[in-house]
């Protein structure tokens, strides 16, 4: 959604494709019950507290700027989600997860456990409502899981695309399976993408980086050493 004009309030909403579907069943499918604020287009440095006009126009420059439309594709809008804290929270939490940097080589499996710090007053919480993994191009993997959430979503085999595809899960867990053919690759020895998990509750996120190898990734776990088998 978005506003189109600062004097009158329009609200612009557009559904993305999977939207589109669900409405097009017209069986009860589509049923919006949750909807995200943002203020990704506002720099709250430009609130001036010392204006020449007086206090009440602090805001002035801010109330003045360009709104962002409707863009059905949050890898580009959204990433400063408004969110509802419980009264007293002093820090913002904050997502992590068992891994910094996804390897895999083709074929290979590896599991992502998020959690969150500094949420409901715990260090280290898996929150209730889960997470959203957003993978940036799903063309890399064969499947794409989340496990254990009320409502969790599971994205498995896509037919194969020119076009990199974003694609969305929910889960407390998510499992990740390389694609197992060389045809993406051309002449490169690896891809990249990066995948996206924010706290359905919290509203943190974190992007961890994705690199697909055409070499197989062996990992001595006791040494925590990995090394590339040709």
């Amino acid at each position: 959604m978005g506003y189109l004009n600062n004097n009158t309030i329009i609200v612009d909403a557009i559904l993305t494709k999977k939207g589109r579907e669900a409405l097009s069943k017209q069986d009860g499918s589509f049923n919006i019950t949750q909807f995200a604020l943002g203020d990704d287009e506002i720099d709250y440095t430009l609130f001036n507290e010392n204006h020449p006009n007086g206090s009440q126009y602090s805001g002035e420059a801010i109330e003045n700027m360009s709104i962002l439309e409707a863009i059905p594709d949050d890898r580009y809008i959204m990433k400063s989600k408004l969110v509802t804290l419980p009264r007293g929270t002093s820090k913002m939490p904050v997502v992590t997860a068992n891994t910094s940097k996804i390897t895999l080589s083709l074929g290979s499996t590896t599991n992502v456990n998020p959690t969150t710090l500094n949420f409901n007053g715990t260090s280290n919480l898996k929150e209730p409502g889960g997470y959203i993994a957003t993978i940036g191009d799903r063309r890399l993997l064969q499947t794409f899981t989340g496990t254990a959430a009320k409502g969790a979503r599971v994205s498995r085999r896509r037919p194969y695309s020119n076009t990199p595809i974003a694609e969305s899960v929910v889960g407390q867990s998510f499992t990740l399976t390389a694609i197992n053919s060389q045809t993406l690759f051309g002449t490169s020895n690896k891809l990249l993408t990066s995948i996206i998990i924010e706290g359905r509750d919290s509203g943190a996120r974190v992007t961890i980086p994705v690199e697909i190898s055409k070499e197989v990734i062996a990992i001595t776990a006791d040494q925590n050493v990995s090394g590339t088998v040709k």
